[in-house]
């Protein structure tokens, strides 16, 4: 007893501490969402508790200064364990956090100082006791579902103040933003073969485009493979590489590339049919960053329950992947979440690609949600509908894709300065000058793809999303990755300021196709940088444009 009274005193139980951001959904604030009663108290829940970053202002000075190519400190990263030594917590709060979750009964199973979180499980009534909550059932306002959420902000009882606690609520189901042909049409009272255009020039089966004709669209080139490079997919589910192995062996190809499923937080890795997993998104992803850079030494998949414990493996794993994949959307309390993760990517030289979504134009929450591809502190991916001058030929044509995700945030996410340079915002693009605009480039996400998964009958152009694009992007920069490390040069890291920069000059046409026609929802493709495309998609040169 005198030694739960030590600690107490240690960690200032005279004051309830905040924690840095929001957890409690508008909704359940503005009581659209009717209580529906209450979690039997012996639930066990688990929740990845996140540290904040000591010294943020610090942080995000650094993080703008190594992605400014007119800084002195470009391109300058930092390792992870450097990373942890000048910003991440202290070995003393680190422990501190540990000592109080165990003395409240909840059981720590994960997390780390260098990932900035400590992962624990614990029944209702010791997370109640711990963050002084009550928990309870919630009407969804907009889903036929019941939900669970803490009916005010955590605190706790510490002196040392956290950042944020994953999984206190299921508010927001995160989804994967690929859709089916099919489902489209359905809800748009039209035949699905109305949809597809440009199936016609694909090397896979019905002319169904593969992972290769991406890379001979947008690279064209064999000297680059993505050599000693690594991808990382950031994934709510596991996969069943039997499907992996079924698309090779369909389209005559062979991989050679290690794939390495990685757990963060204890969920399976596994998500097989048998088990009425889906795993379309997962092997899409894959075979789409995988057809893009073939000869990677490895990619790695991440799979979690919540989207910090996910991250933050993606910024502490050795080997450490400099360019990674997000193919999910969500709505969090907090649109700041993993803003401190983002902002560690980037001094670490991470390229982080999320796919803008598959439902024209933004909106806060349902099938349009924006976040986190209005986050101003990744690259955000938008789609097209491209033509290739033959089956595994080069680039022919591309306009914008009738689906693609973007618009101005409804996150109010502030804009970022490298949207501020002039000519980035014009009358003609319909753009904000306060707030996120979006997508930042582009590729093709259109009904032109095959597909293998669930360990079914394998589909051609029945699935499109820039679910599609995010993973090739991820892709291309692994060879402009693999090229840098041959020149004895950096990684490229968060690559908006320098691209956006140099795009409102001559030099735009030289790495960028730009998208000029096409409308997507309130947004039209047109000259220059646009609220459908971004700046476009890429071409083989921008590569070493890039690098420079």
């Amino acid at each position: 007893m005198a030694a739960f009274a030590g600690t107490l005193a240690a960690t200032g139980q005279a004051s309830a501490e905040t924690v840095g951001t929001q957890h409690v959904h508008a909704a359940v604030k503005g009581g659209e969402a009717q209580m529906v009663g209450s979690p039997v108290a012996s639930q066990v829940m688990n929740l990845d508790i996140v540290l904040p970053v000591r010294d943020r202002e610090a942080l995000k000075t650094l993080a703008a200064s190594v992605s400014d190519p007119q800084n002195p400190y470009f391109r300058h990263y930092m390792t992870p364990a450097q990373f942890t030594e000048r910003f991440g917590p202290t070995q003393e709060d680190y422990a501190t956090v540990v000592s109080y979750m165990e003395e409240r009964g909840l059981k720590v199973v994960g997390g780390s100082r260098d990932g900035m979180e400590v992962q624990v499980r614990g029944t209702v009534d010791k997370v109640e006791q711990a963050f002084h909550v009550t928990m309870r059932n919630y009407r969804h306002p907009t889903e036929n579902r019941v939900f669970f959420s803490p009916d005010r902000e955590p605190t706790t009882d510490m002196a040392v103040k956290l950042w944020h606690v994953s999984g206190m609520d299921n508010f927001s189901i995160p989804h994967p933003k690929y859709v089916k042909r099919s489902d489209v049409a359905a809800a748009r009272g039209i035949s699905p073969d109305a949809l597809v255009t440009h199936a016609t020039t694909g090397s896979g089966p019905s002319a169904s485009f593969l992972g290769s004709d991406m890379r001979a669209a947008y690279y064209g080139g064999t000297a680059l493979t993505g050599a000693g490079q690594h991808v990382a997919l950031f994934e709510y589910y596991g996969t069943d590489l039997a499907d992996l192995a079924t698309y090779y062996k369909n389209i005559g190809q062979t991989n050679t590339v290690p794939v390495t499923l990685i757990s963060t937080d204890g969920t399976s890795t596994s998500c097989t049919a048998a088990a009425n997993c889906d795993d379309g998104e997962q092997e899409l992803d894959i075979t789409q960053a995988l057809g893009m850079a073939p000869g990677l030494a490895g990619l790695e998949m991440y799979v979690g329950s919540t989207d910090t414990a996910i991250i933050s493996a993606m910024t502490t794993h050795s080997p450490l992947a400099l360019a990674i994949g997000c193919s999910w959307g969500w709505t969090p309390a907090d649109a700041s979440t993993l803003d401190p993760y983002f902002e560690k990517m980037a001094v670490q030289g991470q390229s982080f690609f999320v796919a803008s979504g598959d439902n024209s134009t933004w909106k806060k929450t349902g099938a349009a949600e924006a976040w986190p591809g209005d986050d101003a502190h990744i690259i955000s991916v938008g789609g097209t509908d491209l033509v290739t001058a033959s089956a595994g030929g080069a680039w022919k044509s591309e306009t914008a894709w009738v689906d693609s995700g973007g618009g101005i945030s409804p996150d109010r996410v502030a804009i970022p300065s490298w949207q501020k340079i002039s000519g980035v915002i014009t009358t003609a693009n319909k753009g904000s000058t306060t707030l996120r605009n979006g997508p930042d480039v582009a590729a093709n996400a259109n009904f032109t793809f095959y597909t293998c998964d669930n360990q079914t009958t394998c589909l051609a152009n029945q699935y499109g999303g820039t679910s599609f694009a995010a993973p090739m992007w991820a892709g291309l920069v692994a060879l402009a990755n693999q090229q840098a490390a041959s020149q004895g040069k950096a990684s490229v890291g968060f690559f908006n300021p320098k691209i956006y920069a140099q795009n409102v000059t001559s030099s735009y046409a030289t790495g960028f196709h730009d998208i000029t026609s096409g409308t997507s929802g309130s947004y039209s493709a047109g000259t220059a940088f646009d609220l459908v495309t971004g700046w476009g998609s890429p071409k083989p040169a921008l590569i070493t444009q890039l690098l420079q």
